[in-house]
């Protein structure tokens, strides 16, 4: 990009996003100063990142002041600086949509006077660089819009196609920007393709989203993979085995059904212990896969909790068009299958398979060729 610099910051400290998301390589959050005839800054950081943010302007400005700060979403890791830049350039006017302008003060105290709100397809020349305004809204909250800069062809994307990590993480974009989408932006599937539809009609070299890398190259692939799955198909054929184990023998039964499905040929098996893995990879799992299989233990007359846990995550995220298996373990009362079943019938296209294999605790030979006709059928599912 020739005269839009990046702003942003890498926090390299930061293990925990919005209170629940694990972070293994930190967090980006990106900001964007469009250097012109009037200089527009595009939307500000975390309030952890808010000090070498603004020393980030002042180098990117010499001296400079900014005629604009655009602010294409409120959420807090993005606007925590507003009011900080709006004190440093009083004559600064502060851009967003009529939705966003309603919702600041809840934010900050920057007077309503100062604040000009967009709608779609509104324009601002700032000289040779023009933006044109998209609404986007629950993308994935209500006030978002996009912007486009039709000069050097960037789309500023608000949190669309962002991920979790630096901006130099050293690792491929799909992987967190999946975990990302499905766990952030996940249930919003409508209003995505909302948003695909209007990218599509335009010219875009580099995407500048507000979390993870500047994209460029990728973008054709990028695109391709957020109409997957904010049309909740799924990205491979395979199953997903997802157990919640009490004391092992669940465990036990979920690793013979791994390998019974590999001797089988089933294109792609992955699986995951639900007590102990990241649930936000899990979700991502969920929805990658054509097929999910879940085995679990009964416990007070329902389901073991992390199993009742990760279902609450998938129906929230709006897990759809799936076939679904179910294994379940007891003592004494049979209880997990019926409530799997039960919270299941509550999400949108789920088929549930009826070979429901039942374990009396300890796996047995009888219950081995019963996951061997059920692996069979999720193959089939595939």
């Amino acid at each position: 990009m020739k005269d839009i610099k990046y702003i942003g910051v890498n926090d390299y400290d930061i293990d925990l996003f919005e209170g629940q998301y694990m972070l293994e390589k930190g967090m980006a959050y990106n900001s964007y100063a469009i250097i012109d005839d009037s200089i527009a800054i595009m939307d500000s950081v975390d309030k952890i990142a808010v000090d070498r943010w603004l020393a980030n302007v002042d180098d990117a400005l010499q001296g400079k002041a900014p005629a604009y700060l655009v602010v294409q979403h409120l959420e807090p890791d993005h606007s925590a600086g507003i009011q900080a830049l709006a004190d440093k350039y009083p004559d600064m006017t502060v851009v967003m949509t009529a939705k966003a302008k309603a919702m600041l003060p809840q934010f900050c105290d920057v007077d309503p006077n100062r604040v000009d709100a967009v709608g779609e397809g509104d324009t601002l020349c700032l000289g040779s660089h023009t933006l044109t305004f998209m609404l986007a809204p629950m993308v994935h909250w209500p006030e978002v819009m996009v912007s486009y800069e039709s000069s050097e062809k960037v789309l500023f994307s608000a949190d669309a196609f962002g991920k979790f990590g630096t901006t130099d993480a050293d690792e491929k974009w799909n992987c967190e920007a999946r975990r990302y989408y499905f766990n952030i932006v996940g249930k919003y599937g409508a209003p995505v393709q909302t948003l695909l539809k209007k990218a599509a009609a335009l010219d875009i070299e580099t995407i500048c989203p507000l979390h993870g890398p500047i994209l460029t190259d990728t973008i054709p692939e990028v695109m391709s993979l957020y109409n997957t799955w904010s049309s909740y198909q799924p990205e491979d054929r395979g199953v997903f085995i997802a157990y919640a184990s009490i004391h092992g023998n669940t465990a036990e039964a979920a690793y013979k059904m791994k390998e019974i499905l590999e001797a089988k040929g089933c294109p792609r098996v992955a699986i995951a212990d639900l007590s102990r893995d990241d649930i936000a990879e899990c979700v991502e799992d969920g929805f990658r896969h054509s097929v999910l299989l879940c085995m679990a233990s009964s416990y007070d007359g329902s389901v073991f909790a992390p199993m009742a846990d990760y279902l609450h995550h998938l129906q929230s995220k709006a897990f759809q068009n799936r076939t679904v298996g179910l294994v379940e373990n007891f003592s004494w009362g049979a209880s997990s299958a019926r409530t799997m079943r039960a919270e299941f019938e509550k999400m949108k296209n789920i088929t549930v398979l009826d070979d429901i294999v039942s374990i009396k605790t300890r796996m047995t030979d009888e219950n081995v060729s019963q996951l061997e006709a059920l692996a069979d059928k999720l193959i089939a599912s595939c």
